[in-house]
């Protein structure tokens, strides 16, 4: 390692997995000796993990144990209530620090792009999930789950997490951390029958295979497959060319459409080769109208003239997260990510900007699952460590960073202050008599938190 007193300082926007499996890269390793400052405009850390993943995800959740060991080390400080061109420019931190990471995501849904996508009732499903994951921005009051019917439009895992949630019933998830008033309000709910609509047929469908299997298993929901639409040549080229996880993905729904209904409180029905064309409704929605589809001689789904109308009063659209651009750093609006090239962030005109790196979803996309993020991650810290002794060449007389990050007029919370949110939590799971953590709900439980 170098022995040099001043460590190579870096900071990382997004304290996400991409973001935390930057650190541990950077930390973990012999070559160079980093300090790194993981900056959030939340005061709390993991991202996806916390405000992504599903409530009953507990094995999912688990992975914030492995990053809390990373911000956990002395060589990594988490910076929380600072948001990255709203508190601090990019030119105030990199007068700060030696290197910048950027990993803040993709934190906004595609659109479906069809009439009426913004009629009340008509919601992305990133804010059904911040909301019943707590994420301080959501609104409590945007979800009253008042209609019988909806329909969840996207073939991801998502969509699966948001069916599942509408299915399940509030006792399954009592044990979870979910909040309480987004808990209050499922076990208020009258949603009784859940469409899945996918473009695509069930061997182009992103799900994964354990997601899916889930669905099956749940005690509340009876699940509904049109037979026609998994009768599938086992032999045929679709099924040839198909990943091992659509294949076992076909197994479970050709097992499901040979089910009879059960008389469960709620049904889930899966219907693929369906595009919305348009959410009805004049004051809100009324009904989502969409037309069949197929694929035409290269792969692309086209219209078939066909059309139905499903006769619900809330629309999901989960087809997909984005990324969007960061105050002063190159964006590909086209792919929605910051051009790189090996993590190294790029202008227009393919120049490397020295000291600017990306990982994580807004360098890829929004692809793979968390643990992608890790390789990921890992292949942008390589550069950036191939890159150390010009970095340090580069040093000007810089600004200590605290001293920008005080004046930045941003509430900072440190690790600190988050520990005090965990406990805060714990004590109101205790409290409600509900599992281990129930968590806070809002700006101001969070400061509460903090002050305690």
């Amino acid at each position: 390692m170098n022995s040099s007193e001043d460590p190579l300082r870096v900071a990382v926007i997004g304290s996400g997995p991409a973001g935390i499996y930057a650190a541990d890269a950077l930390t973990r390793q012999d070559r160079q000796h980093v300090a790194v400052d993981v900056l959030d405009r939340l005061p709390t850390p993991y991202g996806l993990v916390r405000y992504g993943v599903a409530p009953d995800h507990t094995k999912i959740k688990g992975v914030a144990r492995v990053l809390r060991d990373v911000l956990e080390r002395p060589e990594v400080r988490f910076v929380g209530g600072v948001e990255f061109g709203r508190h601090v420019t990019r030119r105030e931190l990199g007068r700060a620090y030696d290197a910048v990471v950027y990993a803040t995501g993709a934190s906004v849904d595609r659109r479906m792009g069809v009439p009426g996508e913004d009629l009340p009732g008509s919601v992305a499903a990133t804010d059904f999930v911040n909301w019943y994951c707590g994420h301080p921005d959501s609104e409590l009051a945007s979800f009253l789950l008042d209609a019988e019917e909806v329909a969840v439009v996207g073939a991801g895992n998502v969509a699966l997490d948001v069916v599942r949630i509408l299915a399940k019933s509030a006792e399954e998830l009592r044990d979870t951390d979910i909040p309480q008033p987004a808990l209050d309000v499922l076990a208020d709910s009258k949603v009784r029958r859940i469409h899945l609509l996918a473009r695509r047929g069930p061997v182009q469908a992103k799900f994964t295979a354990p997601e899916l299997r889930g669905v099956g298993e749940l005690d509340n929901a009876d699940v509904v497959v049109d037979p026609d639409e998994v009768d599938i040549d086992p032999n045929g080229p679709a099924m040839r060319e198909a990943a091992r996880a659509a294949r076992t993905n076909l197994t479970y729904l050709r097992d499901w459409a040979q089910r009879v209904p059960a008389g469960l409180p709620r049904s889930i029905e899966f219907r693929f080769w369906r595009r919305p064309v348009a959410v009805t409704g004049e004051d809100r929605v009324r009904g989502l109208r969409a037309e069949a589809t197929r694929l035409d001689a290269d792969g692309r789904v086209v219209g078939t003239g066909e059309y139905e109308t499903f006769d619900v009063g809330m629309v999901f659209r989960s087809i997909g997260y984005v990324g969007v651009p960061l105050p002063g750093v190159p964006f590909d609006s086209d792919s929605r990510t910051v051009p790189h090239a090996d993590g190294r962030v790029v202008d227009a005109e393919g120049t490397v900007l020295p000291g600017e790196y990306v990982a994580g979803w807004i360098k890829r996309g929004a692809t793979g699952v968390i643990g992608t993020n890790k390789s990921d991650a890992a292949a942008s810290v390589r550069s950036l460590l191939d890159d150390a002794d010009d970095l340090r060449a580069r040093r000007g007389e810089r600004v200590p960073a605290d001293q920008v990050l005080h004046a930045s007029g941003a509430t900072v919370s440190t690790y600190q202050d988050w520990l005090a949110i965990e406990s805060a939590e714990r004590d109101r799971a205790a409290a409600l008599g509900r599992g281990e953590r129930v968590k806070l709900l809002g700006w101001d439980e969070f400061y509460t938190a903090m002050r305690r």
